[in-house]
């Protein structure tokens, strides 16, 4: 067993055992409105996503060893330097993992999994998806394997990077005061996961939010705008693990199979989600056209 595995499955029984407790504190605050059946269903596709992970393959590990074997550095992980360009350079390439995991469909495919809880806590932070290994996201983190640092370690920075980001999906944490200059903070991780048309398509960051605000896509958490949690398409998810995995993926098919054209499927496969022919599709831009909000995530 890999060393990753082996971190992954003592973390694992602690994830699960936190959500189980803020699913406990939060039904004695407010019976009324958790939803164990989501609850159920994170843990099914948990369950789910840990039986493919024995399939030995993923789209771009082939790639990943031929780029190693060509890497232009070797750096020494005794530098603290080295640390540093690992932490900043994984933030830069999640950005855009990130960014590509909303604004193509391809991605959002897989990524949507995660976006389908109608409520934001911990037991959604582990609803990822059962094929994004398939997909090739993986993909973007090529620069950091060329630059001399093992696939391995790249994996497991990006293990810790989405470790921090389990406490994001806490919705009962408030802002954090300075530190949201700078952190990914539950705040900001709120604005993203809703569907508000004034919140749609922010906030990529893993644990910085500096690369939002570098790059335009830093929305802030409104006072006079609560966070409506979960998908455009359907609104209301599913409890269904099977349903939110495989169903984004019928509807793919579905479309590539009406492409009239080698464009038109090119552009179902890449361009953002909800793109249609005709234009009549609720892609991001669509919806903020017709709820009248400034197609330019507002920086603060």
């Amino acid at each position: 067993m890999t060393q990753l595995a082996t971190l992954y499955l003592v973390i694992l029984p602690l994830v699960v055992a936190a959500a189980v407790g803020e699913a406990a504190w939060l039904h004695y605050r407010r019976p009324e409105r958790y939803d164990w059946w989501s609850m159920a269903c994170s843990l099914a596709d948990l369950a789910g996503r840990r039986l493919l992970a024995f399939i030995p393959y993923t789209l771009v590990a082939p790639w990943l060893g031929w780029v190693w074997e060509h890497r232009l550095f070797t750096p020494s992980l005794d530098n603290p330097l080295s640390w540093l360009l690992l932490f900043v350079g994984l933030e830069f390439c999640y950005y855009w993992f990130h960014r590509a995991s909303h604004t193509v469909r391809w991605f959002w495919a897989s990524h949507s999994v995660h976006h389908s809880p109608n409520q934001l806590n911990l037991a959604a932070a582990y609803r990822l998806g059962w094929f994004g290994k398939f997909t090739g996201t993986s993909l973007f983190f090529t620069p950091l394997v060329l630059l001399g640092f093992t696939p391995t370690v790249v994996l497991t920075a990006l293990f810790l990077n989405l470790l921090y980001q389990f406490w994001l999906h806490a919705d009962w944490i408030p802002r954090l005061g300075p530190l949201e200059a700078v952190l990914n903070t539950p705040s900001s991780h709120r604005v993203h996961h809703a569907r508000n048309p004034e919140y749609l398509d922010a906030n990529y960051g893993g644990v910085l939010i500096v690369f939002d605000r570098l790059f335009g896509t830093y929305v802030a958490e409104r006072d006079d705008l609560a966070c409506d949690y979960g998908t455009v398409t359907p609104a209301v998810s599913s409890h269904n693990p099977f349903v939110l995995n495989v169903g984004p993926w019928i509807g793919l098919a579905k479309d590539l199979a009406s492409a009239r054209s080698l464009s038109e499927a090119w552009m179902y496969l890449f361009a953002p989600p909800g793109w249609r022919p005709d234009g009549s599709g609720l892609t991001t831009a669509e919806i903020r056209r017709r709820a009248r909000v400034d197609n330019s995530p507002a920086t603060a």
